[in-house]
């Protein structure tokens, strides 16, 4: 998940304290040159670190602008207005995870429970982005941490039966785990959570593939069309990297495939970096695509990453085969990066 924040180091601060986002990827500050459909046609320093919690799930991308002050929504988004509404963070224990969460950053009042029936609750962080607590059963290790990474999302969208059939075509979110329309309990301590809503939750209906994928795990995305009123974009007159999710980041294998896939679907790749991308610390080839309401989907195919920084270990990951796990205890070895501060 792609996060434009003011502070990036003050960012990952709480999100080490408070959803043990603490393992580095990578750290670096540079120009984005190649986002200028997104930047106003001019590229843009910033800096970003990639967070990972070790326990399973997706990471953050913390991002900052540094030669522009990045800029608000001029409204305060509710749910069902266009983009990422909410991040999905999976946990263990849903409520020792709510019984032991500062209070300053609940939204919840409660733990509730999802119409496919997963516990859950609301936080915010302090810059008002929103994040599902949420249970999960798949775990790559239990650190004993009462929150994971990331499990997905809630986008609104302003037509789910189209967007069903873009995340089930191009990302393969295939199985419907529920899906109706109504009001829902669950949603009230949202703003506008009182609103009809189309809703529907999405999964995987086959294993996840590559080095990865015993870390990052099974993810699920819930899109949810207010009924009652029209969907405002939150990003719309703003940059890719201001304040807010920015966008929904993929690992992937074999980048040439998709484009021609995308491009197949009407979904053509808008950026694309057309060969390997050096982030410093990692490396890899990354391109974007708009879902059917112009959010944002990046595709990252990592071609270096660091296993353990302290003794200059880096892995280049295209000397192997890229649909075969990389080891546990491999992967495992990243959490000896962690940052405990």
């Amino acid at each position: 998940m792609g996060i434009g924040i003011p502070n990036v180091h003050k960012a990952w601060a709480w999100y080490r304290k408070n959803l043990t986002m603490d393992v580095p990827v990578f750290e670096e500050a540079a120009t984005a040159e190649l986002m200028l459909p997104y930047t106003g046609g001019k590229p843009h320093d910033r800096h970003a670190i990639l967070a990972m919690n070790m326990q399973g799930g997706g990471g953050f991308e913390i991002w900052q602008y540094t030669s522009r002050t990045p800029v608000a929504c001029s409204f305060e988004p509710k749910l069902g207005d266009i983009g990422i509404n909410i991040c999905k963070i999976k946990s263990p224990n849903v409520s020792r995870a709510f019984a032991n969460f500062d209070k300053t950053y609940l939204v919840s009042k409660q733990v509730e429970t999802t119409p496919n029936g997963l516990k859950h609750f609301f936080v915010k962080d302090p810059y008002h982005n929103y994040f599902q607590i949420i249970e999960s059963a798949e775990w790559f290790q239990d650190r004993g941490d009462t929150t994971g990474g990331v499990y997905g999302a809630i986008l609104g969208v302003s037509d789910i039966e189209k967007s069903i059939a873009f995340y089930s075509t191009i990302l393969g979110y295939d199985k419907v785990e529920w899906q109706g329309e109504g009001k829902y309990e669950d949603f009230l301590s949202l703003k506008s959570g009182k609103s009809n809503f189309k809703r529907a939750i999405l999964s995987h209906s086959k294993p996840r593939k590559g080095g990865f994928s015993p870390l990052l795990g099974q993810t699920q995305l819930e899109l949810v069309q207010n009924m009652d009123e029209k969907g405002q974009k939150i990003y719309e007159g703003r940059y890719w990297g201001d304040l807010g999710f920015i966008h929904l980041c993929f690992d992937v294998i074999g980048m040439k495939a998709l484009q021609e896939e995308c491009e197949a679907a009407g979904h053509p790749f808008t950026v694309d970096s057309a060969n390997s991308f050096d982030m410093g610390e990692a490396a890899g080839h990354f391109s974007y695509i708009e879902d059917p309401d112009g959010t944002l989907i990046e595709f990252v195919e990592t071609h270096k990453i660091a296993i353990l920084k302290k003794i200059g270990w880096y892995l280049d990951l295209r000397k192997r085969d890229a649909l075969k796990p990389l080891p546990r205890w491999m992967l495992k070895s990243m959490g000896l990066n962690r940052n405990k501060g």
